[in-house]
């Protein structure tokens, strides 16, 4: 039971993250229209989207309470390392429907379904490198 609480609270966060995400590349390709627009709004979706899960993994899926600002911070380095391939899929899957589609919609389909391959495949990697138990970060 305890196992399904988890799976449940850490899709709903994935949901969430996944929303601030698009929404955010929503917000910042309305604001910036210039050279490399796409990117950019991608990278703040990404950036918006990591923190916010951070937050909600360290807290209520992995019960992770820091040291200290120091701990905390190279926690946040570590789950971010383990981020940049997750992240990579997630980025071909939103580049590549933006290329095969050239619309935004599609594009942020494929962003969501590179979010949820990717968030399947950061757990793993959380659970086994980053909140260990008795891990110092």
């Amino acid at each position: 039971m305890k196992n399904m609480k988890i799976v449940t609270a850490y899709t709903l966060f994935a949901c969430f993250a996944t929303v601030i995400n698009i929404g955010v590349q929503d917000v910042a390709g309305r604001m910036y229209c210039g050279a490399n627009a796409i990117i950019v709004s991608v990278a703040a979706g990404t950036i918006a989207g990591l923190f916010v899960k951070y937050l909600l993994d360290k807290r209520y899926i992995f019960l992770f309470r820091p040291n200290d600002a120091l701990h905390d911070g190279r926690t946040f380095l570590l789950y971010s390392a383990m981020g940049i391939v997750t992240t990579v899929i997630f980025w071909v899957f939103e580049l590549g429907f933006n290329f095969l589609f050239h619309t935004k919609e599609l594009r942020y389909l494929g962003g969501v379904i590179g979010l949820a391959i990717g968030y399947f495949s950061k757990y793993q990697l959380d659970k086994r490198f980053v909140f260990r138990q008795g891990s110092t970060a």
